[in-house]
This record gives structure tokens, sequence and C-alpha cells, in this order.
């Protein structure tokens, strides 16, 4: 079992919307009684100016709830059942001047429609020239595509710029008019609209600057559904859920949401397992071990891991893996020896990267897949490109034995150890580094799935989390783990990542909740330190563990008469790693180089 002391090196412990169409805008002139719900359906009560509240509260106007629902009912493209909504009803969705300044943005009759606007009754001038603005930008850009320069400069001067409104806008058009036609496409994109469907995204523009007492905003009753579930899930302690949420139920996660089970062991290392990650889409695990291999395993439909491949070759125990960003790849590092590329399908050795006279301690790929990086026992960082050629070189963390290090997803930003309680953010394009600084020793971290957050374990017992989206601030803290001598390693997990789990000296596995930092579950099974554990980032109620006990434990939820499944020689998986069905073990001699 390697430690943290400073005579050792660093090693485990290192859809879309629709508006209503024009035609449907001529329907209601034309409306007949809806008889297919049948002539003794009852009408609805005149209000006699009292304001109609409906639900169990109050709080809901009747009008207002009619006409989102009937907004909802056109947009989803019901039309015959939005029109008898409005005949039962007796709310319509737009009042007649509207119908009719729908119908003429529509039809283009850009003079009319600007006439018509002014009758709606709009109190504030600014809302009003704002509405006129868009209009006649659409009438102008129009008018250029055309090829009516003439009416397009007409439009500009004596219409569009006495109003004063968005004086930087009015540049740019006038640009339009001195360019090609691809600038007049160009400033169909900049109103953000497409010019085959550009009049009905005007409509939708116009919803957003005209009351939504004239106009119902598009999409509303989506909006407040998607609000109210937003709010079920915050207020969801244990959310964890691979589901949907329902709109028929209130939503709630028990705790039995959790993955607090051991469902699955997995022995085939033959040694301590110091290193586990699941690929970026779920489907696959790999493993590290001092017995100096790597495994890759598979998630079955079942969600059973299968022994995929044993892959063998380094000299030393292996520290790490990394995944390439399509998870058809896969590299091993020995500790402070070399790094190896692997075809996941077959299992092949494609490329061996190594450094004379100096060791690799770390590996990681770059986001486009086409480049990895490795930090050095020299403490620097090093990128090649998938054939081995070295591309850049740039000195690392200056005296910390941890190895760690992470890119963001755009690649600009390269977070690694600076000092032993130090870590740098160090921007590749603008050359500036922003610093963590901890009070006590760093022992390793991990980047959240979205890079604004980084998780820093300490060798005071106590994770951190901190917020390095601009200048890096502590949000969180979370303790209750135990570690004395080794590298134990954290991660984000769960639903939308709600979660941090954690090894721990004492053979457990300690999980978080990661915006309060209350420690919800602790779980036994293992017999040895657990140096690191990896949630599934397609299955949040998949966790794996690695162990000193030479196993790896998969958690999944507890469930009535669930039957473990051990994976080692009891059941044809043999103590090497091999399997007479699905697995095989493949061997590298350090040559292969492609």
């Amino acid at each position: 079992m390697g430690g943290f002391e400073d005579d050792e090196p660093p090693s485990k412990r290192a859809r879309a919307s629709s508006v209503e169409p024009a035609s449907l805008l001529d329907s209601f002139s034309c409306l007949k009684p809806a008889a297919p719900l049948g002539s003794t359906m009852a009408r609805p009560l005149p209000s006699q100016g009292k304001e109609v509240m409906v639900g169990s509260k109050g709080v809901i106007k009747r009008d207002e709830f009619v006409r989102i629902i009937t907004k909802a009912l056109y947009s989803l493209g019901y039309e015959k059942s939005g029109a008898v909504l409005e005949e039962e009803s007796g709310i319509t969705l737009h009042s007649p001047t509207v119908n009719l300044f729908r119908r003429q943005v529509l039809d283009g009759n850009w003079d009319s429609a600007v006439v018509t606007l002014k009758k709606v009754g709009l109190l504030d001038e600014n809302i009003v020239k704002s509405a006129i603005f868009l209009i006649l930008e659409q009438k102008f850009l129009e008018l250029l595509r055309n090829d009516n320069v003439m009416g397009a400069i007409r439009t500009l001067q004596s219409e569009i710029t006495p109003l004063g409104v968005n004086k930087k806008r009015v540049h740019e058009l006038s640009g339009c008019i001195i360019s090609s036609p691809q600038h007049v496409l160009l400033g169909f994109s900049k109103l953000g609209i497409e010019s085959s469907n550009s009049r009905l995204k005007l409509l939708e523009e116009l919803q957003k600057v005209l009351p939504p007492t004239v106009m119902v905003p598009e999409r509303r009753l989506e909006n407040l559904l998607e609000q109210a579930l937003t709010v079920q899930r915050e207020a969801c302690y244990f959310h964890n859920s691979i589901d949907g949420l329902s709109l028929y139920t209130d939503h709630h996660c028990g705790k039995d949401q959790l993955p607090s089970c051991t469902v699955q062991v997995l022995r085939a290392h033959r040694d301590e397992v110091w290193f586990l990650q699941f690929s970026n889409n779920g489907k696959y695990l790999a493993s590290a071990s001092n017995d100096k291999s790597a495994i890759i395993w598979k998630v079955d439909e079942d969600g059973e891991l299968l022994l995929k491949h044993t892959l063998t070759g380094h000299d030393k125990p292996v520290m790490m893996v990394a995944w390439s960003p399509d998870d058809c790849q896969l590299l091993t590092c020995g500790m402070e020896e070399v790094i190896r590329r692997w075809d996941v399908e077959s299992g092949k050795c494609l490329h061996v990267y190594e450094k004379s006279g100096i060791g690799l301690i770390s590996c990681g790929w770059f986001p486009d897949g086409k480049h990895i990086l490795s930090g050095l026992t020299d403490h620097n960082f090093c990128l090649w490109d998938l054939d081995g050629k070295e591309v850049d070189c740039w000195k690392g963390q200056r005296s910390s034995k941890t190895s760690d290090f992470a890119v963001s997803n755009d690649g600009k930003l390269i977070i690694s150890m600076n000092r032993e309680s130090t870590i740098r953010l160090f921007d590749r394009e603008t050359k500036q580094e922003r610093l963590i600084e901890e009070d006590n020793t760093i022992t390793s971290f991990s980047l959240s799935e979205d890079g604004d957050f980084l998780l820093v374990n300490l060798i005071s017992e106590a994770i951190h989390l901190w917020n390095i989206r601009n200048c890096p601030i502590r949000v969180n803290r979370y303790a209750g783990h135990k570690r004395s001598r080794f590298v134990i390693r954290s991660c984000f997990g769960g639903s939308e990542q709600a979660f941090i789990a954690s090894g721990s000296e004492d053979s457990q596995i300690y999980i978080w909740h990661r915006a309060t930092g209350d420690l919800i579950e602790t779980l036994p099974g293992h017999t040895g330190t657990v140096n690191c554990v990896s949630w599934n980032p397609a299955n949040p109620h998949m966790l794996a563990s690695a162990s000193d006990d030479h196993t790896i434990r998969i958690w999944g939820l507890k469930k009535a008469n669930l039957k473990r499944k051990d994976v080692g020689s009891s059941n044809g998986i043999y103590a090497n790693g091999n399997t007479p069905s699905n697995g095989v073990v493949h061997q590298c001699n350090g040559n292969s180089s492609k």
C-alpha cells in the first residue's frame, strides 16, 4: 500500500414552437357554433364585472388561465380545439384589433400594421416605438431582398431613423444597403430569424415587446409548468431520479434513490485497485491496479458489468486511466513510467508515449480527442499528438507530488498543481493564471461536468468545493471520511451532479449533499481502504468504488430480493482477469507504436 510521504513517488494516493397561421386568424369571423360538442353544453355565465378566480387558493384569474390554455392549444397545432375553447368560454385569445394586426404582419402589410398597432391602446410610448422599429426593420430587409433599394433607403431615412430607437442597429442596417445580398441575409440573422420564415419569427419578437395582455407570450403555459417542476425538483433534497418529473403528481425522491446497496463485486484484479473511471457515455468502466494491469468493463443493458479486456504491458503499477472524448480509446499511465493508448473495442495497444529519462505520472485527453496531456516527474507538463510527436511542454507544479490535472471542455483552461497547497488555473489563450490557495496539502482534485467547480481533497481529512467560473471562491466543505496516509479520491455524481462521493481509509464510501454539505450516507462493504470512487454519468443510480481489498464494488438501489453478483473465479472469471466467455487479456510489449 503506497503512501503520501515525502520520500515516496506520486501514486494511487497520487421540439420547435409554431405561431398560429394566418388562415387561423380569419377563422374567428366565420366560426360557427361548436356543434361537435353538442348544443346542450352549458355556456358560462358572464362575470358581470367581477374577477372570476379559479383554483383551490383563488389566486388564478379565469380569463388569463383560459387564454393561456388557448394559446397552448394553437401552438401545439390543435386549432379546432383552440377555436372551440374560445367559443365555449366566451374569452377570445386576442381582441379584433390585435387579430387584424397579426394578419397584417403575416401578410406583409407593414404600413397598415403600424397604423393598427397605434389603435391597440398601448400607454407606454417606448413600447410602441420598439414594436414599430421591429416592423419597419422587417419591411426594410424585405425591400432589400426584393432588390428595392430606393424603397429600403426611404424606409430607413424617413421611418426608422426618426424613431430614435436602437441607433447601433440602424447603423448596421445602413451597412446592408451598400453591401452584397449576403449581408441582407446577415441582417435577418442578426434579428435572430431566418428569411424564409421571418414573418412568423417577427410575431414572436413582437410578443416579447408587447404586454402579455395584448399578445399572450409564446409557450407561456409550458414555461409556467417548467417553473413549477423546477421548484419541486430544487426542493427535493434527495433528487436523483432517472425518469423525468411528472405533471400528474408532486415530485419527491426518497433516500432510496441513492446507490447505497452493493449489487456486484468485481474480483478480477490480483492486487490493490487504485483508480477507476466510468466512460463519458456510462457504457464502460476502466480500472487501474497495483497488479500492473488495467481492466475495461462493459456495462450491459441490465446494468451488470462484464469484463471486456484486461490490459497488460506496464512494468509498474497502473496509477490512472483516462477515456477519450468519444470513449473509443483509453489511456493508462504507469507509475513514473509510460502512457499507453488502447483501442477500447479490440483491446489493442495503439501507441506508447514516453520521454527519455523522465517518468510520466498522469494522463488525460484534450477535448479535441487529437492530443493527450501528461504530468512528468520533473514537474513539467507535456502535450503530444496521437502519433507521439511532442507538441508543447511547459512548467507545471513546482514541488507537489500530486499529479492530478484537468482541462476545461473548450481546452482553454489547464488546471494543475502549483505547490503542495496551491492549484494553478492557467488560461492557454490569455496566458493569465489564477490560483486556488489552501491551508493544507492537496492530495487530489476533480473538475465538475460543467467546468465551473473544482472538488479539492486535502490531507486534513476535508474536501473543499471551489467555484472557479471567475475569481476562485470556496463555496462548501465536506468532512467525515478518514485519510491519514494515502491519496483518497472523490467525485461529483448523481442527477445534475447534486452529490459528492468519496473513498476513505476506514473502508467506507461517504456521500454528501453537494449544496448543503450534509453527510447523508455512509456505505460499508469493503475490507480495505477505498481509494477512488466514480459515479456513472449516464446512470445516477450506479456508483463504483475501488479498494485495497483487490475488489471493485458496484453500488445501486436497494431492491427487494436483490441478489449480489460477484465477478471473479466463482463464475468463470479467474483471478488474473481471464474469462472464457467475454474477457480477453491484451498485452503490449512496449514497442508498439500503432
